[in-house]
């Protein structure tokens, strides 16, 4: 396990763990598990429930039922692809593994990111049988396999604490609840200011600054102060920034 240090755009230094190789071979075992008895619903449905046995055996041509079974595989294929991006970099094995891939230059990983790792799945463990993946893994300085070299990514441990130094960011827990979606039009440099003016004005007890730190933040983002107390307010506002920028 090695660490990976990230730097934002804002100097702010973020080191992680890389997942264990031996974490990283458990969830890719529990999702083809997920993976085979889903195929295995699909095949007893078509085989042996009778409404689908029947259509199957009606389509016109071979070449129609491939397709037919095609189309119902797509989601074993296209697993990996479509849990990491819904799930913000995780599956069902990586969650229960608490690992999760990342950007390593400190930005969520998009759905082109997901796209490259899931097409050189391909290379890194189909036709290789795992063996290029693992040597990338256990030879890179990131411990990445091909598919995350190429898309820029990594994969890390969520079971180690982060350490943060000068940030910007604020501590949530997993069952942590949004409440302004709208923090998304703030910057970090916005934010960076926000927390700064906040920490000083809350310290000296300085409402009026915080009254109009309130209403500017307001007027950027459109937001509606809900809980009426101007420190509640920034203290979500800048909650709720970390939650939907660092993909918590």
């Amino acid at each position: 396990m090695s660490e990976l240090s990230i730097v934002t755009t804002q100097n702010v230094h973020i080191n992680f763990n890389t997942a264990h190789i031996g974490d990283r071979i458990l969830a890719y075992a529990i999702d083809f598990l997920v993976k085979a008895a889903y195929a295995t619903v699909i095949f007893y449905a078509v085989f042996n429930i009778n409404a689908f046995e029947t259509f199957f055996n009606n389509l016109d041509s071979d070449y129609s039922r491939i397709v037919f079974l095609a189309l119902l595989l797509l989601p074993y294929f296209l697993y990996s692809l479509v849990m990491e991006s819904l799930w913000e970099g995780q599956t069902i094995g990586k969650r229960i593994m608490k690992i999760k891939v990342v950007k390593v230059d400190g930005f969520q990983a998009s759905f082109g990111d997901y796209l490259i790792r899931w097409m050189f799945r391909l290379v890194d463990i189909n036709i290789s049988s795992g063996i290029i993946g693992l040597l990338t893994i256990l030879f890179s300085s990131k411990n990445q396999r091909l598919g995350d070299i190429t898309a820029g990514t990594a994969v890390i441990s969520l079971k180690n604490n982060i350490n943060i130094n000068q940030t910007i960011l604020e501590e949530i827990n997993e069952h942590y609840v949004p409440i302004y979606p709208q923090v998304i039009k703030l910057s970090d440099n916005d934010m960076r200011i926000i927390k700064e003016t906040y920490e000083k004005a809350s310290a000296t007890r300085d409402f009026g600054t915080l009254i109009k730190l309130r209403t500017k933040v307001e007027q950027v983002t459109g937001i509606k102060n809900q809980s009426g107390n101007d420190i509640d307010f920034i203290r979500t506002v800048l909650k709720d920034y970390n939650y939907y920028t660092q993909g918590k």
